[in-house]
């Protein structure tokens, strides 16, 4: 079964949190740190098998723009300067899907490499 395809798209910017929505009524919130650590980048998630990255100091992330990739994916532009994957929508799908899984892995994930969410040295944006 392949995913619903996504009928609108919101981003709370000061919640930072992109809202997908379905012609079926269900809407689903993703935090911009959560999209931003599982982007489905080769810088990301590397090129097969353990070449993941693990992403530290994301916790701060947000989204400069977002353009639809064609018919089937969406381009994040996130202000820490990545921008390189696309979001199809059985990937978005998967995502909304396996959240607290996902969360919870990548929170025990940073645990053992005793990394933090938080951004170190001092964060620079622009605007």
């Amino acid at each position: 079964m392949s995913a619903p395809v996504p009928t609108r798209v919101h981003y709370h910017r000061k919640a930072r949190e992109l809202e997908i929505g379905y012609a079926d009524g269900n809407s689903h919130r993703l935090p911009v740190e959560y999209l931003r650590v599982y982007s489905p980048s080769a810088e990301v998630r590397g090129h097969g098998g353990e070449s993941a990255t693990l992403q530290v100091g994301k916790k701060h992330v947000g989204l400069l723009d977002i353009s639809q990739a064609g018919r089937y994916a969406l381009k994040l532009h996130f202000d820490d300067g990545h921008d390189s994957g696309l979001y199809s929508w059985e990937y978005l799908y998967a995502l909304i899907r396996d959240y607290d899984a996902n969360w919870a892995d990548y929170l025990q994930r940073l645990e053992d490499a005793g990394a933090s969410r938080e951004a170190l040295g001092i964060e620079i944006k622009q605007l």
